[in-house]
């Protein structure tokens, strides 16, 4: 448990919330329930053992954050994860209420163990051993099937370690859900490129093989996607973009809009991952707590890139 104040709110609350979740505890030491609450929030906290963070704000001294928090009646319990409030509770609820509410709130303990194994096998990857990674990630979707990002990071492992079926198979459960994630969707527009390109004749022609087709007739379409597909499993990203492109200008609607979602896969795979957040940015605003402050970021080439197609794909398709 730590007493938090407006000198370090930013760091002990909000910052911290993008680690594990915290839980604020408004009290006032004349409050009757709140001398009955506060020993049953420390004991929950050592019982959880990390699976959150107790913090504890005296409404009558800080009264800034009191406010900004629109605190009525004390005590009053807020739950804070990822640098914003996300539930809370107000009065003295018994123990078993109060690990209700935690439990609805935060991971479980498998859960929690997945990320672990997650967060290991980044750094594996980037120690060079691909294959240690995929196996942590592969135990991660082992305890908990419903981590999102460790099931992302594992297909495109697979993808890029040329496991195709694996990775069409640790694929299919995301693309049956609903609604059906961005991301895995563009996953899923990258693997049948590469199936194409594995299976078909054309997967082995130069550019200049399907420009001779393409310049006999400008709308066959096939030719096109066939060329576009080669030079995304490439990694020509702009040059199948280009490609795309001249379909859906001519064609929105063709094949079933492949075209489009195929086009729509690469700014996805495309996309710089949003960047961690810096605890010393975060501050606080006179309309209440400001999460992620306002910073000045310059886009990276990458992400520059990204927008200009957006554009192109928005023009092409109005």
């Amino acid at each position: 448990m730590i007493n938090v104040t407006l000198e370090n709110f930013d760091a002990e609350v909000v910052a911290a919330s993008h680690e594990v979740p915290v839980l604020v505890d408004f009290w006032a030491p004349w409050c009757g329930p709140c001398k009955v609450i506060g020993p049953l929030l420390e004991k929950v906290e050592t019982e959880y053992d990390g699976r959150f963070k107790l913090v504890k704000i005296d409404s009558d001294q800080e009264q800034q954050l009191a406010q900004a928090f629109g605190i009525r009646s004390i005590p009053t319990c807020v739950l804070m994860s990822g640098g914003k409030p996300v539930d809370g509770f107000q009065g003295a609820i018994p123990e078993s209420q109060i690990k209700a509410f935690l439990d609805k709130n935060l991971p479980s303990p498998d859960e929690l163990l997945a990320q672990d194994d997650a967060q290991d096998a980044q750094a594996l990857l980037a120690a060079g051993d691909p294959k240690a990674a995929l196996h942590k990630l592969h135990e991660a979707l082992t305890i908990n099937p419903g981590n999102d990002d460790a099931r992302y990071d594992y297909v495109k492992l697979l993808i890029e370690n040329d496991m195709l079926d694996d990775a069409e198979a640790a694929l299919a459960p995301a693309l049956a859900a609903i609604p059906r994630q961005i991301r895995f969707e563009a996953l899923g527009q990258f693997l049948d490129a590469i199936k194409f390109v594995v299976a078909d004749d054309r997967g082995t022609w130069a550019p200049a093989q399907f420009d001779a087709l393409i310049a006999t007739n400008k709308r066959d379409f096939d030719t096109r996607l066939a060329k576009a597909r080669v030079l995304m499993v490439g990694g020509d990203w702009t040059g199948a973009m280009d490609e795309l492109l001249e379909i859906i200008m001519r064609d929105k609607t063709w094949n079933d809009a492949v075209p489009r979602k195929t086009f729509v896969a690469i700014l996805e795979l495309l996309t710089p991952p949003k960047p961690k957040v810096d605890p010393a940015s975060v501050g606080k605003s006179a309309g209440g707590i400001e999460v992620l402050g306002k910073v000045a970021v310059q886009e990276d080439p990458q992400a520059q890139l990204v927008s200009a197609y957006r554009r192109k794909l928005s023009m092409a398709l109005n």
